[in-house]
């Protein structure tokens, strides 16, 4: 009976037109609202998952690296162990160090990756592969593969040139730097493949083979900077790394693949909830066009009002009525909203209306990705500030009578 009468007051008309244009209008502002929401939302998803995308193409699911220091040590038995600990799908030992590479006359700073064979397993760097290919080499010529804005800063054409880079990293035995001849070692790559991924990697690493700086570095065959590790599809990486954790105990920091880079995820996730609450302003503000359309419906409404209190109407049905009307229109606004944002974001997806600026590598519009669960958020939000805009009418209709007993 409640919704019925709601609905009949939504429907019916007025004998003043203002109050069913407020009412429409405060729909329309509702819709406006949640439909900037959904695609707001479901853009920052798109960057989302494109960042992460991008990341996982270069950090592996689980890293294993020292506790303190730079290196750890894994023998061949505790390797064999991680291999066999269910869900490893493959792993690859790597070295970092920074470096100083010297093509032609000036020398840049970069940080070398030394990977073994088994890294294209691991990391998807094989795929972003934009001139020449994926090619570290061996002992008789070892490769380099740089990042898109370092090739251009050292000057290397990795399709025509033959002039190797020269690498410089500071000698682990050394004791003292005043002789740089003594406190260097040096070793030549030849640049084979450039990769493309994003600009922090892109300016500053270079992929190599691992003798080559096993060799530079003077590490032992067992020594790496860390173990990087590939979980099998549909595998927790949070499982994943309990099961390693297990195998190596705490004396290895083992991190999942958000652990790695927390700061730049709590980011994402921060500004996301951010526009939300910014966002929800708008909804705010349209409430206050429906507060207004109840209180004239309740002026409208005086006599119903008194005649069903009449009949025994309590001021709870009373107020439970005014109260659903209000949740009429915050949910024909909410899901008209919704169904505009869906329209807006699959024309997005498929089309790519709305294009970014400046050349991109990667995408030429925004990324748009959709989840239920946004919708679920929104549509809370709004059957929230829906209520909370209908309770002053709606207690206002609840207590009509007293004032009309009083004339």
């Amino acid at each position: 009976m409640i919704w019925q009468f709601a609905s009949r007051y939504f429907w019916a008309k007025k004998s003043t037109n203002a109050i069913n244009i407020i009412a429409w209008v405060s729909v329309g502002a509702i819709a406006v609202g949640a439909g900037a929401l959904i695609v707001i939302l479901s853009v920052f998803n798109g960057f989302e998952g494109l960042v992460k995308s991008l990341y996982s193409s270069f950090y592996p699911s689980v890293k294993v690296a020292p506790v303190s220091g730079k290196t750890i040590r894994l023998n061949a038995v505790q390797l064999k162990h991680i291999a066999e600990v269910p869900g490893v799908a493959a792993y690859t030992a790597v070295i970092e160090e920074k470096a100083v590479l010297r093509y032609g006359d000036e020398p840049t700073i970069a940080v070398l990756k030394g990977v073994d064979s088994n890294y294209t397993r691991v990391a998807d760097l094989q795929g972003k592969i934009v001139r020449g290919d994926f090619n570290t080499g061996d002992e008789d010529g070892y490769g380099a593969v740089l990042g898109l804005e370092l090739e251009g800063a050292l000057g290397v054409d990795v399709k025509h040139s033959l002039t190797p880079i020269t690498v410089y990293v500071p000698r682990r035995s050394a004791t003292s730097f005043t002789i740089p001849e003594e406190a260097l070692n040096s070793g030549i790559v030849y640049p084979r493949g450039t990769f493309a991924i994003q600009q922090e990697f892109n300016s500053k690493y270079v992929i190599t083979h691992i003798d080559f700086l096993r060799k530079l570095l003077e590490m032992g065959p067992d020594e790496m900077s860390a173990l990087e590790v590939a979980a099998v599809p549909g595998l927790s990486e949070d499982q994943l790394k309990k099961r390693i954790v297990a195998v190596l105990g705490p004396d290895y920091k083992v991190q999942t693949r958000f652990e790695q880079n927390q700061s730049l995820y709590a980011i994402m996730e921060t500004e996301k909830w951010v526009v939300y609450v910014i966002l929800s302003f708008i909804l705010v503000i349209a409430a206050f066009n429906m507060v207004g359309s109840l209180y004239m419906l309740v002026i409208e409404k005086q006599k119903d009002i008194t005649i069903l209190k009449a009949m025994g109407a309590r001021n709870s049905l009373i107020m439970r009525i005014f109260l659903a009307e209000g949740l009429i229109i915050a949910g024909i606004g909410g899901g008209l909203g919704c169904g505009l944002g869906v329209v807006f974001c699959l024309l997005q997806q498929h089309f790519g209306l709305i294009k970014l600026d400046g050349q991109s590598f990667l995408v030429d519009a925004y990324p748009v990705i959709m989840y239920w669960g946004d919708f679920v958020l929104v549509l809370i939000t709004i059957l929230v500030i829906g209520t909370a805009a209908s309770w002053i009418p709606a207690r206002r209709a609840s207590r009509e009578l007293m004032a009309l007993k009083a004339t």
